[in-house]
């Protein structure tokens, strides 16, 4: 815990600094939600096929990043928003500006109870 995942588009390309923004989402992670930074794990997926709207998928006009994180149960809802926010403003420094229309939205989900997880 923290479970972090961020699905964006492939039309990004080298646009999206995935490396810079990991690190700062934890950073503020452990900030605002008091994890610890050596809980902190990130996957990135990158999406080859993103519809929007209408749209004809091959105009590739439009990139979407969404960033899922789930946290063991116990943070307000001022918390959660303020982690989510910070993710949208993390993004603003880490996907540069190439043309695209960018769509970006972040969530925090309480991950259940039955989560569990072991290292080796």
């Amino acid at each position: 815990m923290p479970q972090i995942t961020v699905d964006y588009s492939h039309t990004l390309g080298s646009a999206f600094d995935r490396e810079g923004f990991a690190r700062a989402l934890h950073t503020a992670t452990v900030e605002i939600a008091a994890a610890r930074p050596e809980a902190c794990k990130t996957q990135f997926r990158r999406s080859e096929y993103t519809a929007f709207g209408y749209e004809d998928p091959e105009d590739q006009l439009h990139a979407i990043v969404h960033v899922t994180i789930g946290l063991l149960a116990g943070r307000t809802d001022e918390t959660k928003a303020k982690l989510t926010e910070t993710v949208l403003e993390l993004l603003k420094k880490h996907v540069e500006d190439d043309g695209l229309v960018l769509h970006t939205s972040a969530e925090v989900r309480e991950l259940d109870a039955s989560y569990r997880k072991f290292e080796r």
